[in-house]
């Protein structure tokens, strides 16, 4: 079981199936998910009262086992099931709780609620009984758990099928993650969230949750080029390339190099300012990835600066201005390219590249598909899209990193690891993670320059 991936609906129903051939019967599945989900909701009830909410299909059936084992382990339990079970397994699981089952909730209050209604096979909205149960549950008790997908989210997408859903304090995935537990708005209600193994194998063309890096200190001959030279073009705003700089020079290339037209007074002095002209200083072989697009403008000079780094880089990042002036014609070579949009850089790439997608995930594969740079939609949930079709999807990063500034520090981190070796996507992939662990690092209310002092320890917590 490869606990990085992240499947569909499908891909799950899928990977069962190669459990059910290879011998484990539907029973059995459940339960070995059952077991893992109830250890949990044990732990957490420390002794206390449980109410399981049963639904028709075999995620209720998870929720009659579930109760089974919490009454053996000496909790009192109340099953609800509105409707009886429809499948075998789910029926064999009532009979072997073998305890009352209640229609409705008739007032039941208690200490732990577990949401065992609909799974991640809910394509609609609950039926208005069935909403109106669950959240008067969910009022009822002090602690809330769902297992597997909280009842009401389409688990390919984290939307919301119905008004008013519950918080949960935990969410138990079962057997892998699936898209609405690292998707808004579903992710937002699910509390902290725990994965049951039960044994799925890795399912080929799976998305990948965004995990710690594992990187390695110099090797013992480097130096600042065979570390990584990377390049960073400041434009009509210089104090962005500047943040980015910093944010480059903590995580891991051997030498940051600003191409400026003129000198500022600003810039720090372990930073090297290179006013040569644009076309010549690009020429330097020893360059390994370039960055431009943070505080670039967007007139005729900018447009031409972009020209050029599209002509001479042999690694691209582009962030910011870059991304609004990028225009199809000019990926006239083939060379590694990382963009980092934002929703709305996102959306302006898509239509001039003739895009048509809807949500950020779908967006930044297609865009990636069609230009054959590896996309980095970057927002509360960020996305990662490689022209091969490879997804990686970011945990959840601290909210504090909503401020200007930011994204200039991520673009720095980013051609940072480009330049140090690492292709496209994987290099956005750890500059997704080093940025989040700066930022739990910096805490509440940080600027863009104390964030970027925060990318060395996690860069230190991922080696």
């Amino acid at each position: 079981m490869t606990a990085a991936q992240v499947l569909t609906a499908a891909q799950m129903r899928d990977a069962e199936q190669a459990l059910f051939d290879a011998g484990t019967s539907v029973a059995e599945l459940m339960e070995i998910a059952a077991r893992g989900a109830a250890e949990w909701i044990r732990r957490v009830a420390a002794g206390r009262s449980v109410t399981v909410l049963c639904g028709p299909g075999n995620n209720g059936g998870d929720g009659y086992v579930i109760a089974r084992i919490l009454r053996e382990a000496g909790n009192a339990v109340e099953v609800i099931a509105p409707v009886p079970p429809a499948t075998d397994a789910a029926k064999e699981a009532r009979r072997r709780w073998g305890g009352a089952v209640a229609g409705a909730g008739n007032g039941v209050q208690g200490d732990v609620f577990v949401d065992c209604l609909f799974g991640s096979g809910l394509a609609r909205p609950l039926v208005a009984e069935h909403a109106l149960l669950l959240r008067d549950l969910a009022v009822r008790h002090r602690y809330r758990v769902a297992v597997d997908v909280p009842s009401g989210i389409a688990s390919d997408s984290g939307a919301a099928l119905n008004e008013r859903l519950p918080r949960y304090d935990l969410t138990l995935a079962l057997g892998a993650w699936k898209f609405a537990h690292w998707s808004l708005p579903g992710r937002a209600l699910m509390g902290q969230m725990r994965l049951v193994p039960i044994g799925i194998a890795a399912i080929e063309g799976a998305a990948l949750l965004v995990e710690r890096p594992q990187l390695a200190a110099p090797a013992a001959d480097s130096h600042k080029y065979r570390r990584g030279l990377a390049a960073i073009l400041a434009g009509a705003m210089p104090g962005a390339s500047l943040l980015a700089a910093a944010a480059a020079q903590h995580a891991g290339a051997g030498y940051v190099k600003l191409l400026t037209r003129e000198a500022d007074p600003r810039t720090p002095p372990d930073i090297v300012a290179h006013t040569a002209p644009l076309e010549e200083a690009l020429k330097d072989d020893r360059i390994a990835a370039v960055l431009i697009g943070p505080g670039l403008g967007r007139d005729g000079a900018a447009r031409t600066m972009l020209g050029e780094a599209l002509r001479h880089a042999r690694g691209l990042v582009l962030d910011a201005d870059a991304l609004v002036l990028l225009a199809p014609n000019m990926l006239a070579r083939t060379m590694p390219i990382l963009a980092t949009p934002h929703d709305g850089e996102l959306e302006t790439l898509c239509r001039n590249f003739g895009v048509i997608a809807e949500g950020r995930r779908a967006r930044a594969l297609a865009l990636a598909k069609v230009s054959g740079m590896t996309v980095l939609a970057k927002g509360p949930d960020s996305v990662i899209a490689a022209p091969d079709g490879r997804l990686a999807l970011a945990p959840p990063s601290p909210s504090w990193l909503s401020v200007a500034g930011t994204g200039d520090v991520l673009a720095g981190i980013a051609v940072s690891r480009m330049a140090t070796g690492s292709d496209p996507f994987p290099a956005a992939c750890e500059a997704v993670w080093l940025h989040g662990e700066a930022a739990r690092r910096a805490g509440a209310a940080f600027t863009p320059s104390q964030l970027a002092e925060r990318v060395a320890e996690a860069l230190a917590a991922a080696l």
